[in-house]
């Protein structure tokens, strides 16, 4: 396969007749069980058409992609949109049922919800966890991703990785990990967690101006009785400080050799992205199918299907067509 490497504006493509516009909300979310879950989600588009997995990541929920699931679905592509565990409407079907927010646990709630839906084969495309979520299922179960977009590119990792210090200043980009690490840090998310969200938002991305409205959409979907409980597992989890379910115990260990992904691949970053990410160049060897790396312009953060959605879209249709 061949393997391309490009940073720049996206290049003009027939899409570009699709243009993004604001939308407010979207339809009331569908609910379906799949695995322990039984999940929320939004869905756009014809129903036979080639499936795209829209997944977003933290502190943020499905609204990031308001304004491309309609982009999306123009072009004829059938858009899923589902909140991740913890967040919106998606809740799990057992109290028994550990509230474990690691990363090989959201890739399985992909690959059943896939299932639940008799979705086999999917675009996957994300950002933040969900680009995490993304990149495993794509490393992991390749036969089920047709294509994958990934913001700030290739998000695997392992406990035995993040026990490794990094140099302070990079420490220091991770401060809120730390703090989760705590009791106090518990307890203040789940007292503050809509201040802590919007903190992370201003700082994710530096140069969106986004409205109380805007925030306050997203924020609804923090208010799930799950959510505190998934957070601090997810980053307690990355730093060897949460214990792993056992059932979870071979896919971590796939996971920590770090497995190259072979689908086509275009991952994507933002010119003013504030949140903790890699180079291109660190990560480029880890796509050994066709690939493109594109940096979008114009002060673009870390939410970048929210605030890019046109260049996020385009992304999705050109690599479809790898």
């Amino acid at each position: 396969m061949n393997h391309v490497e490009h940073t720049g504006k996206m290049k003009p493509m027939d899409v570009t007749t699709l243009r993004a516009e604001t939308f407010k909300s979207f339809n009331a979310p569908k609910q379906i069980d799949a695995g322990v879950l039984n999940v929320g989600y939004v869905e756009a588009g014809p129903g036979d058409g080639q499936a795209v997995m829209l997944l977003h990541g933290w502190p943020y929920d499905i609204y990031s992609f308001v304004d491309v699931a309609p982009l999306l679905a123009a072009a004829g592509y059938r858009v899923i949109v589902p909140y991740l565990r913890g967040y919106g409407t998606t809740h799990f079907l057992s109290d028994a049922t550990i509230r474990n927010g690691q990363p090989s646990a959201l890739a399985l709630d992909t690959i059943a919800l896939m299932d639940a839906l008799r979705i086999e084969k999917a675009i996957l495309a994300g950002f933040d966890w969900g680009a995490r979520t993304a990149d495993i299922v794509a490393a992991l179960w390749p036969e089920r991703a047709k294509a994958l977009v990934a913001v700030s590119g290739y998000l695997i990792g392992s406990q035995e990785a993040g026990k490794m210090p990094l140099p302070p200043h990079a420490e220091l980009d991770w401060w809120y990990q730390f703090y989760f690490a705590t009791d106090r840090g518990r307890a203040g998310y789940e007292k503050y967690r809509y201040e802590f969200a919007k903190l992370i938002w201003q700082i994710a991305s530096p140069e969106w101006n986004f409205d109380d409205a805007t925030f306050d959409r997203s924020a609804a979907a923090l208010d799930n009785p799950d959510h505190v409980n998934i957070v601090i597992h997810n980053y307690r989890w990355r730093l060897g400080l949460a214990d792993t379910e056992s059932k979870y115990d071979d896919l971590e260990k796939r996971l920590a050799e770090f497995p190259v992904i072979t689908v086509p691949t275009i991952t994507l970053e933002g010119d003013a992205n504030g949140a903790p990410h890699l180079d291109s160049s660190a990560y480029a060897k880890k796509f050994s199918g066709k690939y493109t790396h594109r940096v979008i312009n114009g002060g673009i953060g870390h939410n970048l299907p929210q605030e890019a959605p046109q260049a996020f879209a385009e992304a999705v249709i050109e690599v479809d067509s790898y």
